[in-house]
């Protein structure tokens, strides 16, 4: 699957996520581009949105575009806090719902 990283994200986190081909909003060439022209741009490309922005939900009206996104739940968007999210990232991005955000945290 095709894995965008939002730029909020820190970049080597993209390493962590194996089996897949990650590219980063940096490296798409879309930095600073707001989310719901981000989302219209990605669909074109990317099967899932992996961001930390947990308002993107509330900002977009997510069954419009035809992308998984999933928003990661950490104390922090530091790499630390992140990686222990990874395992259930792995499991949740074969199977997220395209138009629909999938929350990962440890709690779930």
């Amino acid at each position: 699957m095709k894995i965008l990283l939002d730029e909020c994200i820190d970049r080597r986190l993209a390493k962590e996520i194996d089996g897949h081909e990650v590219v980063t909003v940096p490296q798409a060439g879309w930095s600073g581009i707001q989310n719901g022209e981000l989302l219209r741009l990605a669909q074109a490309q990317f099967d899932v949105f992996v961001t930390v922005d947990r308002n993107l939900s509330f900002q977009q009206h997510l069954p419009q575009f035809t992308i998984a996104v999933i928003v990661l739940q950490a104390t922090t968007n530091r790499l630390k806090d992140l990686r222990p999210l990874m395992p259930q990232l792995h499991r949740i991005v074969p199977v997220a719902p395209k138009g629909q955000v999938t929350w990962v945290s440890l709690k779930a």
